[in-house]
């Protein structure tokens, strides 16, 4: 076995891909599972298929186009605005894409129309959270340039929050999306079939909400495969949050100093560390680093304390007894861990 190697329980990942779908579709709210951690792998994207989605989303061209060639039919949705340089790829492997600019919405009726093809959009709203989105005054005259474009269909309209600023979903801005979807069916005459409330930041707020809301689309990926939703928020019900795993292994086990000697200055990456002197340690070092995982995003079994990290090697403390070398030592993730883990190609990848 090679290690770091991450594991996908794709069990627990359709577990949690039923629920989710079961819980939101009581409150007419429709799941897009997004494959972006797990690269479009096949596998992950048959698997939340079989789970019962009937649309992926995804960040990446690419992993779009690597579902496809694996023979997934369901849509598919990029949630990344399109770059002009890709446009043609965009159209011929996505069925929807997330818009902001005009200029690019144009270029893809060009495409559009050079392959014959009809390409859906859904403009995104800015509501706060300052990352992608046309802000709501500028929206109608922004839908009454796309609606002249041949070969592009508006599906809708959709708005990011949590992800740059953590400005959460509440009754204020989720009814502010839901009044502009009205609005623009009564200006231009018009039906929107998606009005996209967000990403998993946003689950609670539809589980919470009472009466009426035009919010009938979500983008989830962490809580698909993690079974979390953005700090500070409760837990999801009945999702489980052990779907996915990281394991390294033990390359040195020593007691040592936690206190450093010699003339300090800043570390491999300009940080510099407060320390105190806490005596002799059981310290063990693991074939794990910052050029494999976001660090910050581990969770070290119960006993053990991540102490530091370099490109390379990760530093833990064990205080009730010393690891072994060649001992393996599994975490749980965060989604920013999860996602660079994915990426890296220095771990393996284990599907379950």
């Amino acid at each position: 076995m090679s290690y770091p190697k991450i594991e996908l329980d794709c069990a627990k990942i359709s577990l949690n891909t039923q629920r989710l779908i079961e819980q939101l579709t009581l409150k007419g709210v429709t799941v897009t599972p997004v494959t972006k951690s797990c690269l479009g792998h096949p596998i992950i994207a048959n698997t939340l298929i079989n789970a019962g989605a009937t649309m992926l989303a995804d960040s990446r061209v690419d992993n779009i186009k690597r579902m496809r060639e694996a023979g997934v039919t369901v849509p598919t949705l990029l949630i990344r605005s399109p770059m002009l340089s890709q446009i043609e790829r965009v159209v011929i492997d996505c069925d929807i894409s997330l818009n902001t600019e005009i200029a690019v919405i144009q270029k893809l009726s060009d495409a559009a129309g050079r392959c014959n093809r009809i390409h859906q959009i859904i403009i995104m709203v800015e509501l706060g959270d300052l990352r992608e989105g046309v802000m709501p005054d500028n929206l109608i005259n922004l839908i009454n340039d796309v609606i002249k474009l041949p070969n592009i269909t508006l599906k809708g309209i959709g708005t990011n929050l949590t992800c740059r600023y953590g400005v959460e979903p509440d009754d204020i801005n989720m009814q502010l999306l839901s009044d502009l979807a009205e609005h623009i069916e009564t200006t231009f005459s018009i039906k929107l079939d998606i009005i996209s409330g967000g990403n998993s930041g946003s689950i609670n707020w539809v589980l919470a909400h009472q009466g009426q809301t035009r919010i009938n689309h979500l983008r989830l990926g962490e809580a698909v495969f993690l079974g979390l939703v953005p700090k500070n928020q409760p837990q999801i019900s009945g999702l489980s949050s052990t779907a996915i795993t990281l394991t390294a292994e033990v390359i040195e086990s020593s007691q040592k100093p936690s206190y450093p000697w010699g003339k300090r200055g800043v570390n491999a990456f300009g940080e510099t560390i407060s320390l105190q002197n806490r005596g002799q340690v059981n310290q063990a070092i693991l074939a794990l680093g910052r050029q494999d995982v976001c660090i910050d995003g581990l969770h070290p079994p119960s006993g053990m304390t991540i102490v530091s990290s370099c490109s390379d090697h990760l530093m833990v403390e064990t205080p009730e007894k010393m690891l072994a070398v060649g001992e393996t030592v599994t975490f749980g993730l965060d989604y920013s861990a999860f996602l660079s883990a994915m990426t890296s190609e220095f771990v393996d990848k284990v599907y379950r």
